[in-house]
């Protein structure tokens, strides 16, 4: 992990076109603006781990699908 300190209206580059901005600073709370091309998804973690278990939730493997089909075919 790199570790940068910055200011209020300082910025970091990542890449060449992705910026992210402090925009406030109030007591333990950090605003951030970042600027990035519409193709990058930008979640906060815990949206993005709620996705993720979401999909990994409604994920089934191809093989226990195709299992359970045949299963309920032979017993017709």
């Amino acid at each position: 992990m790199l570790v940068l300190g910055r200011k209020k209206g300082e910025s970091i580059i990542i890449q060449e076109d992705i910026e992210i901005t402090i925009l406030s600073v109030d007591g333990d709370t950090v605003k951030v603006g970042i600027t990035a091309p519409r193709h990058v998804d930008i979640f906060r973690q815990e949206v993005y781990l709620s996705i993720k278990e979401s999909n990994k939730e409604s994920a089934v493997p191809a093989s226990s699908s195709l299992n359970d089909l045949i299963s309920r075919l032979k017993s017709k």
